[in-house]
């Protein structure tokens, strides 16, 4: 009996989360949306696919590091300085044409040549489809959404937590936001509200122009899910936008992969690039760079400016909140790549202003000797220079 009654207890927790869940969790493609993807090169087998293998780690390892293991500073102990924004902080284009400003993980700004784009908006407290549970923000986005300037475009990188918020999209839809997105994410978009005329649904190397400005998804090295099955159903990606004077590239979460180099031929070069650095392992190194790739693949796709993205954001990994930028700046000074270090908030203007200050707190880190975190099959890449 009490046996019974634990699993009784136990089935109906599992129902009342997922209730509490199932709205965050987004929508199922129908069968009309599985046949467009399965036109798609990277759809086989009934999801979607890397073209290059992924390896992972063991899966109880992992788990049992994300429970009693990992960095004793994977979290901020005092407040992180942000820098606040405001509309009036928007209301003339830089003069430059190009300006960024980081609002913290992987959501930026771009204003680029006369356009704004507004890249993985994510405003929500948690990386999580609860709002009680789920790794919180280190600190309060730098810019409302009331004084966020009207976008002429969101992009969106893939359909994790972190990088696709559902309060958020639901904000921005009010306002008559446009989506650029991978493919599947429009079923997601679609469950929430969004109307299907402001969504545009992409393939890898797929472009899509307005005015004189171009967005390609380029490929990227991952996977997707906002649940415990259905993984894989959307589309990864990153992106290449191109405007008159200048061009960008957001890498979006990768690993390492060749594709990069056919990326900076048909794309670049960039002027500015906004590549993820951490959330890093060795037991997941074929889903994310870490930091020394990261410096590789701004190179690979032929970048001028570094800005670091995707850390000092939420606790996703086992390294230190502050490991990935300072083993950034280690593996940039040896190849000579040009790091911004903004703070959450600060603009960057590459064309006039590179933010290069320390302003998180000296904390112990791993180097990447002593945690190396390498993804499968591109040493190659690596030792080429």
């Amino acid at each position: 009996m009490a046996l019974g009654a634990l699993v009784g207890l136990a089935l109906m927790a599992a129902v009342v989360l997922w209730l509490l869940a199932r709205d965050a969790m987004g929508g199922r493609p129908g069968r009309e949306r599985v046949a467009l993807y399965e036109r798609s090169p990277q759809w086989r087998d009934g999801v979607f696919r890397n073209r290059r293998p992924r390896v992972d780690g063991p899966f109880l390892e992992a788990l049992t590091e994300f429970a009693f293991g990992g960095s004793d500073y994977r979290m901020p102990s005092s407040p992180i300085p942000v820098v606040r924004r405001s509309a009036a902080d928007y209301r003339l284009p830089p003069a430059s044409g190009l300006r960024v400003t980081w609002l913290g993980h992987s959501t930026t700004l771009l204003e680029i040549d006369g356009r704004r784009l507004l890249i993985d908006p994510t405003w929500g407290e948690r990386a999580s489809p609860f709002t009680f549970a789920g790794p919180t923000r280190f600190y309060p986005p730098p810019l409302s959404l009331a004084d966020l300037p009207t976008p002429d475009a969101v992009l969106i990188s893939h359909d994790h937590y972190d990088h696709l918020d559902m309060p958020t999209i639901r904000a921005l839809a009010a306002r008559g936001a446009r989506f650029i997105v991978p493919l599947g994410i429009g079923a997601h978009l679609q469950a929430w509200g969004v109307p299907a005329t402001t969504v545009t649904e992409m393939d890898w190397w797929d472009s899509v122009t307005f005015g004189e400005h171009t967005v390609t998804a380029t490929p990227s090295r991952h996977f997707s899910g906002r649940g415990i099955t259905g993984q894989d159903r959307t589309l990864w990606a990153g992106w290449a936008i191109q405007g008159p004077r200048h061009r960008v590239y957001y890498s979006g979460d990768t690993a390492l992969d060749d594709t990069m180099i056919e990326i900076g031929t048909r794309l670049g070069p960039f002027d500015l690039t906004m590549i993820e650095v951490g959330e890093y392992d060795a037991l997941w190194a074929d889903v994310h760079l870490g930091p020394e790739q990261a410096v590789r693949a701004h190179q690979l796709v032929r970048g001028n400016v570094m800005l670091p993205v995707h850390w000092a954001g939420f606790d996703l990994a086992l390294h230190g909140w502050t490991e990935p930028i300072e083993r950034v700046l280690v593996a940039a000074e040896t190849a000579g790549v040009r790091v911004a270090t903004p703070q959450p908030g600060e603009l960057v203007e590459p064309d006039v202003t590179v933010p290069q200050h320390r302003w998180w707190p000296a904390v112990p880190w791993r180097t990447v000797r002593e945690a190396p975190a390498f993804s499968t099959g591109t040493s190659h890449l690596m030792l080429q220079r």
